[in-house]
């Protein structure tokens, strides 16, 4: 086993030379030096080239499974978002109907009265996709009109549960 030198510096603080002699005192010898190199020489700096390809290799392994979990992470946020946008505008458009006594024209008109600031995006990524349901139903019996009921994506897509976006 390697013993602590004080005297004599390598690189890793380890003489590796003689033990000491047990009580013999501050050991001054049993480091041994090539003479024709210093202890921090070229030949022993860095890292060789398998080294460099191992750790390459390791962080590519790492790589090509934390890509494609990222990627479905992604899609999982993007479909969170549109369930919620589709609650708020359907919330929103149910409390329409019961505080005007009917239903709103478009979607326009929500945030015309100050429903919205600006429409929620669809997950195409624009407020200009959404597709809007119009129907006969009445929510309360002082409701003298109909109109806009429902809304849906204006998306073509396919969910990650394999549905299309336009029928949620």
């Amino acid at each position: 086993m390697p013993v602590r030198n004080k005297s004599c510096q390598t690189r890793t603080g380890l003489c590796l030379g003689r033990r000491q002699r047990p009580g013999a005192g501050p050991a001054t010898y049993g480091c041994r030096r090539n003479k024709n190199r210093s202890l921090y020489s070229s030949a022993s700096a860095g890292f060789t080239l398998l080294e460099i390809f191992i750790v390459i290799t390791i962080i590519l392994i790492l790589l090509s499974i934390a890509i494609p979990s990222y990627r479905h992470s992604v899609v999982r946020a993007r479909e969170t978002v549109l369930r919620e946008n589709l609650f708020v505008l359907r919330k929103t458009i149910e409390e329409f109907t019961l505080d005007k006594k009917r239903p709103p024209f478009s979607l326009g008109e929500l945030v015309a009265e100050d429903y919205f600031r600006t429409l929620p995006p669809d997950i195409t990524g624009t407020a200009d996709s959404w597709q809007e349901e119009y129907c006969d139903l009445l929510l309360s019996p002082e409701q003298s009109s109909t109109g806009l009921c429902d809304v849906r994506s204006g998306s073509v897509g396919v969910s990650s549960e394999g549905t299309p976006y336009n029928t949620w």
